[in-house]
């Protein structure tokens, strides 16, 4: 049972700290690239008809405009000013990660970030408002990988943030996400992406069922396939010295969902040995079906052994 505990549940433990560089801002990109120069006169032009038509003195009327100007300018400078961005990005995008786990076995979630500083260090470190993120061996020794990221306004210019988060793990293999919306939301957009891809069932994986043993192998080039009928598809198995799973083995695997270990049926065929498919929304009186049964429709399929 160890064994299997630790080719299941794999973790991939990350440093802390996420470093955040702060990109190009789009908004003001946007704002000076957005229009060519002759729309951009025009513009300012027809303001300055306007403030005229008005009654407004035309020397009055420019410093009018010149000082709306120089007034957005001045807030998006003190809104941009301020430190503790990148400790917002991180704080939240570790939040939605733990909100969205929460449907998960804590024994089977896999994204954590290593945390073995004494408790002291930690509250002497909060209470200086900063973070404790001093390397140390025996830190290291557990880390597999690091995140960072970037983030810069968005070209919408209505507070939204354009985010990126890349995941560096062992041997080189990287995965990047991106994800744009407030401050206070972006980060759980990009939370729900990261835990749909570290969390989702690898291959292969060892699955414990009954008094047993199966190893989900995956299908030939991919971790789970079409084929036109069952027929190919138990030939594609049958080809890499495996089988297709038996309808009990489909109904375990799909309880237990794609973030536990299994996978899901949803409301696809699968492919079954014999020439048969399996047909969860047709359960009256049984899913296994012939393929004439649902029109000869494809099927999904993955092996076992």
């Amino acid at each position: 049972m160890a064994s299997f505990n630790a080719l299941a549940v794999e973790k991939i433990t990350l440093w802390p700290t996420i470093l955040f560089l702060r990109g190009q801002d789009l908004c003001q990109y946007q704002d000076a690239y957005g229009q060519t120069r002759n729309e951009s006169t025009i513009q300012a032009t027809n303001h300055l008809k306007e403030l005229l038509y008005a009654g407004v003195d035309s020397n009055a009327a420019v410093g009018i405009l010149m000082a709306v100007d120089g007034l957005i300018d001045k807030n998006r400078a003190l809104a941009t000013a301020g430190q503790g961005m990148d400790i917002t990005l991180e704080a939240s995008l570790k939040a939605g990660i733990d909100a969205i786990s929460q449907g998960i076995k804590p024994e089977n979630t896999r994204l954590e970030f290593a945390n073995n500083i004494p408790v002291l260090d930690f509250i002497n470190a909060l209470k200086q408002n900063k973070r404790f993120d001093t390397p140390d061996m025996q830190q290291m020794s557990r880390v597999k990988g690091f995140a960072w990221g970037t983030y810069s306004y968005a070209p919408t210019c209505k507070g939204d943030l354009l985010v990126t988060i890349h995941v560096v793990l062992p041997r080189g293999e990287t995965a990047s996400f991106i994800g744009q919306g407030r401050p206070e939301n972006v980060m759980s957009i990009i939370a729900k992406k990261m835990v749909q891809h570290f969390q989702r069932t690898s291959f292969p994986t060892l699955i414990p069922i009954g008094d047993k043993f199966i190893v989900l192998v995956g299908a030939p080039g991919t971790s789970i396939n079409i084929a036109p009928t069952p027929r190919i598809a138990e030939d594609a198995c049958n080809a890499i010295k495996a089988r297709l799973p038996t309808e009990k083995e489909y109904e375990y695997l799909s309880i237990l969902g794609d973030w536990n270990g299994g996978i899901s049926l949803g409301h696809k065929m699968w492919a079954l040995a014999s020439n048969h498919v399996m047909s969860p929304d047709t359960r009256n009186p049984s899913p296994v079906r012939h393929p004439e049964d649902v029109n000869y429709q494809e099927v999904n399929f993955f092996c076992v052994r």
